[in-house]
Parts: structure tokens; C-alpha cells; sequence
């Protein structure tokens, strides 16, 4: 949080979302709906994705147990998995 001194005093929270960090998973579920999950060796929560996040690859191509390639990104609802592509 940054105060910030003017005419008045006012507080200002700022907010970094500019994680980014290149990994490999394996998709552990999807949904008929346009999402899925991505599960990370050694790491217990898994990674949320959108099939409009998806690079080269269709949502219908891609399937539950396939090895991915993709960045992990901080948002509004925590990380998530940007640019999934197939290994």
C-alpha cells in the first residue's frame, strides 16, 4: 500500500500481476465447458487454463494425460496457466 500526499490524503493500493514463469505439466482434467486443469510435478494445487488460452492447439485436440508446455500468470482469482502449448 502507498500513501500518497496531495491537496488530501489518500491511499492508494497497488497491485503487481506480471508473474510469469515458463513450465511443463500434464493435463489432469477438462471440461465441456472451455476449461481445465494442469497438474505440476512437485506442486500440490493445480493450474486452472482456458481453451482460449491455448496456442496451436485446439481445445478438442488436446487431452486429458497430454505433457504441455506454459507460462503461469498471477490474475484476478490467483495463477493460472497462459499459453499452453503441447510438448
Amino acid at each position: 500500500m502507498v500513501k500518497y500526499r496531495g491537496r488530501k490524503e489518500e491511499t492508494v493500493d497497488l497491485k503487481v500481476k506480471s508473474i510469469t514463469i515458463s513450465m511443463t505439466g500434464t493435463v489432469k482434467t477438462k471440461t465441456d465447458r472451455g476449461f481445465g486443469f494442469i497438474s505440476r510435478e512437485g506442486e500440490a494445487k493445480d493450474l486452472f487454463f482456458h481453451s482460449k488460452d491455448l496456442v496451436g492447439v485446439t481445445f478438442d485436440e488436446i487431452q486429458v494425460g497430454a505433457e504441455v508446455t506454459f507460462d503461469v500468470v498471477e490474475g484476478d482469482k490467483g495463477l493460472s496457466a497462459k499459453n499452453v502449448k503441447l510438448a
